[in-house]
C-alpha cells in the first residue's frame, strides 16, 4: 500500500501543509484531511475546506509516496472519451500535441490546463489510475469529480504520486469537500468492483445494444434516402440489430438542431416512425454546448456564446468537416438552458427518437466561472441533460468519463476509428485524442473495467465492408472481436445490403462470444490476452495489434491477428 504522507493547500498566496489524517486550521480557513480504513487492504482518504471568508484556491494536493518497482505498470486514464489511455511503463512518457496544432486539436484535451512535463517516468492520468504488479492492482480512484476532476500525477525517479483537484483560480466561500479518494490493493476486478459500489450511483440498468450509424462511411454526406437505403437492408436480412441512429449531417448547421436539409424533405419524425416500423429503436446525434460560426444560434444570439475572461468567445476546437471553428454555449445562460429545453422536447417527444448521442459534451467546461471548477460545471451540465433526457437513452461521447459515471446509458471510452489502423498525421502531432483505429482498441482494451459499473461500455464502430477503407481483413475482423467482448454497444456504418456471404458469415460469427463474462485483460506492447467464461467454458483471446508475427501462450499469431483459444488446452 502506498504511504500517505501530507496534503498541501495553497490559497491568497499562502501555503499551508496538513500531515496525513489531521486538522490545519488558519485565520481564513480550516481543513479536515481524515483517513478511513475499510479492511485490511481498503481505504478512503478525504479532504474538506471549510473557508471562514472568500478564499482563492491555487493548488490543492495529497502527497503519497511510493518507490516504484521497475517492472510495475501504470494505467493512467486520458481525460476524456477520445483521449490515449492505457498502461505505461516507468520508463515512459506522455506527450504533449505540438505547439504549433494545439491551437485546432489542443482543445479537446488537458493541455490547456495541465503542464506536461515531457520527461520519462512522468505520467498522469484523471479519474482514477492503478499501479500494476502481476496480477495484483493498487487501484485510486475519485469519488468526488462533481466538485472538480481529479488528477493523478506519477513521478516515478521522485518516488512521488500526487492527487490533485483541479480546481486552481476557484473562489471558495463556502464548504468544499476537495478529494474524496478510494484506494485499494488487490485482484483488479474486485477493487474495480469496490470502488464503484462506494460511490452514490446506481449501476446501469439497461441492456447491451446492436445497431448502425451513418457515421463511418457517410460522415456528414446523408440524407434521408441514404438513411432509408440502409435501413431496409437490414430490414430485408432480417438482421437482429436493436438501434438504428442518425448521426451528424442532418441539421443545417451545428447548433441549429432543430432545422434540417434539404435532402431530408419528409422531416426527423418520419424517418423515426420508419425505424420503428422495422422494430428497432430510433437514435439521433447532437452536441449540445457547441455551435458553428454559420449557425443561426451564432448569428442571432451573440450573448449565448460563451466568453472567456478577455471577452473574446471561447473556441471548443477546429472541425474541417464542419466550417472550421465552433463554440462553446454559455451553460448558465438562462435562455440557452431554455433552447436546449425545446430542444429535446421535440427530438424525444415530437420526433419520437429513443436515445440521443450527446458528443463534444467537454467543451461545456472549458471556461468555468470563479465560483465553480471545470468538473462542477462538467457534472452540473451532465445532470441537467440526464433530467431532460428523463428515461430514454443517453450514449455521452467526447466526455470525461469520471463526469458521467451513473449520468449516462452507454459512454464513448475511445477514439474515433479510423478508416486506416492509424492516421499517420495526426499520430505526428501527438493528437492523444486522434482519430485511430489502433487507438481506439488500447482504450477499449484498457477501460473494459467500466462496462457495467459506470455504464455500459461503447467501443466504437467495426467495419467489414470492402469499400471507402483500407483495413485488411485480419484489422477488420480484431476489431469486431475485440468490441464484442469488451464493449456493450455494437455499431457499424456498413452499407450491409452489399456485404457478400463471407462478410455475413463474418457478422454472424462474432455475436456466439457477445456478453462473455471478463475476467481479466493482459498485455503490454500492443499484445494482449482477454480472459473471460461462457457457458463455464474457460477462454482466452490472443489479440496482436502489431503488423508483426507474436507468439502469445505458444500461439503464433500472424500481424493484426486475434485468435480465441480454450484455456488448458
Amino acid at each position: 500500500m502506498l504511504k500517505i504522507e501530507r496534503a498541501v493547500l495553497r490559497y491568497n498566496d499562502k501555503t499551508l501543509e496538513i500531515p496525513a489524517g489531521k486538522k490545519a486550521f488558519a485565520e481564513e480557513l480550516y481543513v479536515d484531511f481524515s483517513i478511513e480504513k475499510i479492511n485490511e487492504h481498503q481505504q478512503r482518504i478525504k479532504l474538506d475546506i471549510h473557508p471562514k471568508t472568500t478564499v482563492k484556491i491555487q493548488h490543492l494536493a495529497i502527497e503519497l509516496y511510493h518507490p516504484y518497482g521497475a517492472k510495475e505498470r501504470i494505467f493512467c486514464n486520458g481525460f476524456q472519451s477520445w483521449t490515449e489511455s492505457r498502461e505505461f511503463g516507468t520508463q515512459e512518457k506522455i506527450a504533449p500535441v505540438r505547439s504549433f496544432a494545439k491551437s485546432r486539436i489542443g482543445r479537446f484535451g488537458d493541455y490547456d490546463f495541465y503542464n506536461y512535463p515531457n520527461r520519462e517516468g512522468h505520467l498522469h492520468g484523471w479519474s482514477y489510475t492503478y499501479i500494476r504488479r502481476g496480477g495484483q492492482v493498487v487501484l485510486l480512484g475519485s469519488l468526488s469529480e462533481f466538485t472538480g476532476y481529479t488528477l493523478f500525477r506519477h513521478d516515478v525517479s521522485g518516488h512521488q504520486l500526487c492527487i490533485e483537484k483541479d480546481c486552481a483560480g476557484l473562489e471558495l466561500s463556502h464548504s468544499y469537500p476537495a478529494l474524496d479518494i478510494f484506494m485499494g490493493e488487490g485482484e483488479e476486478a474486485q477493487q474495480f468492483s469496490d470502488y464503484f459500489g462506494m460511490m452514490e450511483i446506481d449501476k446501469p440498468k439497461v441492456p447491451s445494444i446492436v445497431g448502425w450509424t451513418s457515421w463511418y462511411h457517410y460522415y456528414t454526406k446523408i440524407s434521408e434516402s441514404i438513411i432509408l437505403e440502409n435501413l431496409n437492408a437490414f430490414a430485408e436480412k432480417q438482421t437482429p440489430i436493436d438501434l438504428f441512429q442518425i448521426d451528424d449531417g442532418y441539421q443545417t448547421h451545428i447548433g441549429d438542431w432543430l432545422t434540417t436539409k434539404p435532402t431530408f424533405p419528409n422531416g426527423m419524425a418520419g424517418i423515426a416512425k420508419q425505424i420503428h416500423d422495422k422494430n428497432y429503436k430510433a437514435g439521433l446525434w447532437l452536441a449540445p454546448f457547441i455551435c458553428e460560426k454559420q449557425s443561426k444560434i451564432f448569428r442571432d444570439h451573440p450573448d449565448w456564446i460563451l466568453k472567456d475572461e478577455a471577452g473574446q468567445a471561447v473556441r471548443a476546437g477546429y472541425n474541417p468537416l464542419w466550417s472550421g471553428w465552433f463554440y462553446v454555449l454559455d451553460f448558465y445562460h438562462q435562455e440557452v438552458q431554455k433552447y436546449l429545453t425545446s430542444v429535446f422536447f421535440t427530438v424525444l417527444d415530437k420526433w419520437n427518437y429513443d436515445l440521443v448521442k450527446l458528443d463534444f459534451l467537454y467543451a461545456v467546461a472549458l471556461a468555468p466561472p470563479k465560483n465553480k471548477t471545470r468538473g462542477q460545471v462538467m457534472h452540473e451540465a451532465l445532470r441537467f441533460l440526464r433530467n431532460l433526457v428523463g428515461n430514454k437513452l443517453i450514449l455521452g461521447c467526447g466526455v470525461p468519463l469520471g463526469s458521467a459515471y451513473g449520468l449516462v446509458d452507454y459512454c464513448r471510452i475511445g477514439a474515433d476509428v479510423h478508416t486506416s489502423w492509424e492516421h499517420k498525421l495526426l499520430k505526428w502531432l501527438r493528437g492523444r485524442e486522434r482519430v485511430s483505429t489502433i487507438l481506439s482498441l488500447r482504450n477499449t482494451l484498457s477501460r473494459w473495467q467500466l462496462d457495467g459499473r459506470a455504464f455500459l461500455n461503447d467501443p466504437d464502430v467495426f467495419i467489414l465492408r470492402a469499400a471507402k477503407q483500407k483495413l485488411n481483413i485480419r484489422q477488420q475482423d480484431t476489431l469486431l472481436l475485440i468490441n464484442t467482448l469488451l464493449g456493450s454497444v455494437l455499431f457499424t456504418s456498413d452499407y450491409v445490403g452489399d456485404y457478400t456471404d463471407e462478410q455475413w458469415e463474418r457478422y454472424n460469427a462474432v455475436f456466439k462470444w457477445k456478453d462473455s463474462q471478463i475476467q481479466r485483460v493482459e498485455g503490454r506492447d500492443d499484445v494482449y490476452e482477454i480472459y473471460f467464461q461462457q457457458e463455464e467454458n474457460d477462454y482466452v483471446a490472443l489479440c496482436n495489434l502489431t503488423k508483426e508475427k507474436r507468439r502469445v501462450r505458444k500461439v503464433e499469431l500472424e500481424g493484426f491477428e486475434t485468435r480465441i483459444e480454450l484455456v488448458g488446452q
